[in-house]
């Protein structure tokens, strides 16, 4: 790997690791190389004034703030974020999945002539879904509920039938082959629960705020998922 390239990267996992301290003999595996050259790569982004913090035997961080210029993408991020768009424009529903195929198209038009292949003709591809059923809600809006916290009544059937009437705080969407899962906050179970988006009856986007902030919601959600899974209705 050039020097320059190494230097790039570097920054990428201090960048990725956000403001968790990143030791030289991490940064020396994922690279490949020595924690000697580790040292010599550190000492030269901090000479070109790149803010980073820390020292040897503690950890390196990069201050909050610092970014590369946009779109400096290799290869492999190309075709990472290409498949993933891929696998989105398949499975979701089509507001999203039209925004999908227009990243990919605005990659292939960002990126260096030299480096637009493998946005065009990736070597990867995320296949069709089968049997994909269909939303019953309209996922737009719930995706603005989740970002505004805002609550939505649910006209609900469950795997058994059983029709019930919810009033929810959306935290997540959950993607899956054939499936799309609504993860939120239950009134009347006074717990998280999953809801497929399949088996809605009607949807009321409401105006009323939940009390938490969305953030604060989600960090519950996920404190709540390491300890035991989320149930359905």
């Amino acid at each position: 790997m050039r020097k320059a390239d190494r230097l790039f990267q570097i920054v990428q996992i201090l960048r990725r690791a956000r403001r968790h301290p990143v030791t030289a003999e991490a940064l020396a595996q994922e690279l490949e190389t020595s924690k000697r050259s580790v040292y010599r790569d550190i000492a030269a982004l901090m000479a070109q004034r790149v803010p980073i913090r820390g020292e040897a035997g503690m950890g390196y961080v990069l201050d909050h703030g610092f970014d590369l210029p946009p779109l400096m993408l290799t290869p492999d991020e190309i075709e990472a974020a290409v498949l993933g768009a891929q696998w989105v424009s398949r499975r979701a529903d089509p507001v999203l999945g039209r925004a999908a195929l227009d990243l990919i198209a605005k990659i292939a038009q960002a990126v260096p002539e030299r480096l637009r292949p493998y946005a065009a003709e990736p070597a990867n591809t995320a296949p069709p879904s089968w049997n994909l059923q269909p939303d019953a809600i309209d996922m737009a809006q719930t995706r603005l509920a989740i970002r505004t916290g805002r609550k939505i009544a649910l006209d609900y059937r469950d795997e058994q039938g059983r029709e019930t009437k919810r009033v929810i705080w959306p935290v997540t969407v959950g993607y899956f082959d054939t499936v799309r899962m609504i993860v939120a906050w239950c009134e009347l179970r006074g717990d998280f629960r999953t809801f497929r988006t399949d088996r809605v009856l009607a949807a009321d986007f409401l105006d009323e705020r939940y009390p938490d902030r969305p953030s604060a919601l989600r960090a519950k959600w996920q404190k709540a998922q390491r300890s035991r899974p989320s149930c359905e209705a």
